[in-house]
């Protein structure tokens, strides 16, 4: 490929510049086409990204007896008030063309004798639509799929391990561009427009199924620049993450109770009708806090598949069933130790239907965005459904903005945070920041990242984590998957979180002075 990046000080680059290398970043560089797209991946591709761990399948309305509507209600429901309607239309209407076009990039699908795809029951969905590959293997055989297309497209370029340490704003507050870091050198790249699809927070957790790199970063680079930020309270934390003391933690897939797995406490006595009435295909919110609860009793949970799966563990969930023979635990026949871990980041940066940011020339899209399909508690498995969707839109849209002339720019580039410092921080967050908040907890949180910036600067996830906890100390109530012990109720009416740190363009004034 010609014209590829060599990295100096400054670097023009006509066309589109991705941050993030999952399937909403790839799906943006692939629907940016004819405009070229230059994609910067902070990892080697499929590594560190959550897109590629993902193990449940895309849910997607495309059964007889199933329609986007039906698929849509879920998903209002499931998002507890919090939704934006229109915004779940797109997603579902839009559904069956984002599955199909992944199927014909070559992602192998569970198929049946017809040809039709093979459709699962996850919990809250009222019909089985959730499309699979290997029972669990969805998310890396849809990601190997997308990235050999990527990689084979000549619009496209992919630069592998390159870390961006700030949005480049001009004078009139646009985004122009990144200052990028690869190796001990930086680089100001200058492009049309900036789509952030950088993942989740969910390595600011001490117990997180995510890849422990995906911090949260792209969410403070959008919050520094000044961009709306919208709920970034609502953290869903998925409910049976196996609990065997590895970091991340590895997943027991939803869909093993969508077979019928059932989850007992350390007597083998199931407990969750004694929660929702659904018993195991509640709500995860639901499900997450009864485990925490039978857990701080004392009583254990623990996700016993041997009855529904058995036998059949190594071919129906192979990346289960390897995870738990590694500990030396064997599903087959005994139950599977399981913890409440933080999964996914309901919350992001704020946009339209199209992706874009409240900053001009910004766009998001994936976890690090709050397109409003998600609420304050995403529905199982619209989590891939929404990158390949939004991160196809957003890659349409910005390949129309305009490559404006060099103008004054300014960035703040935010400083790394300490080892040590960090896992502080990850404590901190699972301690207080978790599934059960309360004031106590989360004003003392406030107290622990003021310190910590105060001794190391304003690092990416240090600012990642106090939208958390700022917004968590500001909901008085419980809603989806933000539970305040001390205001158990909900109310009547549910209001968006809204955040601008109006204080950012000064800092970076400041910084440069």
């Amino acid at each position: 490929m010609t014209d590829r990046i060599h990295f100096a000080d400054r670097l023009h680059f006509d066309g589109v510049i991705v941050v993030g290398a999952g399937l909403a970043g790839l799906s943006a560089a692939l629907a940016a086409a004819p405009r070229r797209a230059l994609v910067l991946s902070a990892a080697s591709l499929n590594e560190g990204c959550s897109s590629a761990w993902a193990q449940g399948g895309i849910a997607v309305a495309m059964a007889e007896d199933d329609d986007p509507a039906l698929h849509a209600a879920d998903t209002l429901a499931a998002g507890a008030g919090l939704c934006e309607p229109d915004a779940v239309d797109i997603l579902t209407r839009e559904g069956p063309a984002a599955l199909r076009r992944l199927a014909d990039l070559g992602a192998p699908f569970d198929r049946a004798a017809d040809g039709a795809f093979v459709q699962s029951l996850e919990a809250a969905h009222s019909r089985p639509r959730v499309a699979r590959v290997g029972g669990d293997g969805a998310g890396r055989a849809i990601m190997l799929a997308v990235s050999a297309a990527a990689r084979t497209h000549a619009h496209i370029e992919i630069r592998e391990r390159v870390r961006v340490l700030a949005i480049l704003l001009d004078a009139a507050g646009r985004a122009r561009g990144v200052l990028a870091e690869a190796g001990a050198r930086r680089v100001e790249i200058l492009g049309a427009a900036v789509i952030l699809a950088t993942g989740g927070l969910g390595g600011l957790y001490a117990v997180t199924t995510n890849p422990v790199a995906v911090r949260g970063e792209g969410l403070a680079l959008a919050a520094l620049a000044g961009a709306e930020i919208v709920d970034p309270e609502f953290v869903q934390f998925h409910p049976t993450a196996i609990d065997i003391g590895a970091d991340p933690a590895p997943l027991a897939t939803e869909a093993l109770r969508g077979e019928g797995a059932i989850l007992v406490d350390g007597q083998g006595r199931p407990f969750m009708s004694g929660y929702h009435p659904a018993a195991e295909l509640a709500p995860r919110d639901v499900v997450a806090r009864a485990i925490e609860t039978e857990r701080r009793a004392g009583r254990g949970a623990f996700l016993d598949a041997s009855q529904a799966v058995g036998e059949a563990f190594p071919h129906e969930f192979p990346y289960v069933f390897a995870a738990c023979m590694g500990a030396g635990l064997d599903p087959r026949v005994q139950p599977i130790p399981v913890a409440a871990a933080a999964h996914y980041h309901m919350g992001g940066i704020g946009t339209d239907a199209d992706g874009r940011a409240s900053v001009p020339g910004l766009f998001a899209a994936g976890e690090c965005a709050s397109t409003g399909v998600h609420g304050a508690n995403r529905l199982a498995s619209n989590s891939l459904l929404e990158a390949a969707v939004f991160g196809t839109r957003a890659g349409a849209a910005a390949r129309d903005e305009a490559m404006l002339a060099t103008a004054p720019l300014r960035a703040w580039a935010a400083p790394d945070l300490p080892p040590a410092a960090l896992a502080a921080l990850r404590a901190g967050m699972s301690r207080d920041a978790a599934v059960v908040r309360d004031a106590h907890g989360l004003n003392s949180l406030v107290g622990w990242i003021d310190a910590l910036e105060g001794a190391h600067g304003r690092a990416l996830p240090l600012v990642a984590a106090r939208l958390v906890v700022e917004a968590a100390l500001a909901r008085r109530e419980s809603r989806g998957g933000h539970f305040r012990a001390d205001y158990p109720q909900t109310e009547a009416q549910g209001q968006h979180t809204r955040l601008v740190r109006a204080a950012a363009a000064a800092d970076r004034r400041e910084e440069a002075a």
